[in-house]
């Protein structure tokens, strides 16, 4: 059981660096860090070979030691005050924000790499990091208040938002197929490498 628990919150650990803005002290010189999201075609040894987004076939070395996070569905009404979460949203045009996705983080990373940030989701999106001081439910969805360093910011989740929670994976899971999300470096020469990403089980996919 305590092995177990330990391996959820490493997994969940290595989960929380993707959602800051800049992560990786293994990056190199000149190293750039790059987020992929895709599909797996294929993984031989340590080339992971993925179909992105936008459609191109994207090469990543996975470097020694990797480690795959997951993710598990969660709910609108799972989202209390105290809670750590992680929101990718837009600004609206009534003002505010509208959450895009929202990632719940277990209680041991609250207040990890907190803060407000620009995300590559969509354009002009952001990255919260932040605790749930307020959550209002409505027929629409839900509106929350969330605070970082002092500041207070709402964000309205509509209903229908991926709301996810980080989950236990295997590199067993990243296969053919599997949705995932991978922080990379890019060195000088445009190769890209990555020690860590998480994947879709389940039928639920990284929506960050």
């Amino acid at each position: 059981m305590h092995q177990r628990l330990n391996s959820l919150i490493a997994a969940s650990i290595v989960a929380l660096a993707f959602v800051v803005p800049a992560i990786s002290s293994a990056a190199g010189p000149g190293d750039a860090s790059v987020r992929v999201r895709g599909t797996v075609v294929a993984r031989n040894g340590d080339q992971l070979e993925l179909k992105s987004r936008e459609g191109n076939l994207v090469m990543v070395k996975l470097k020694q030691g990797w480690v795959a996070s997951g993710v598990a569905k969660a709910a609108i009404s799972d989202i209390k005050p105290g809670d750590y979460v992680g929101i990718a949203s837009l600004p609206k045009a009534q003002g505010g924000d509208g959450a895009l996705e929202v990632v719940i983080f277990p209680p041991a990373m609250k207040g990890a790499s907190e803060g407000s940030f620009g995300w590559d989701l969509q354009p002009n999106s952001s990255m919260t990091n932040a605790t749930v001081s307020n959550a209002v439910k409505s027929v629409e969805g839900s509106a929350v208040t969330v605070t970082y360093h002092g500041q207070e910011k709402k964000i309205s989740i509509p209903t229908g938002t991926p709301v996810v929670t980080l989950t236990e994976a295997t590199p067993d899971d990243v296969k053919a197929g599997a949705v995932v999300f991978v922080l990379a470096e890019k060195d000088a020469a445009g190769n890209l490498s990555s020690g860590r990403l998480v994947v879709g089980k389940s039928g639920v996919v990284p929506p960050m």
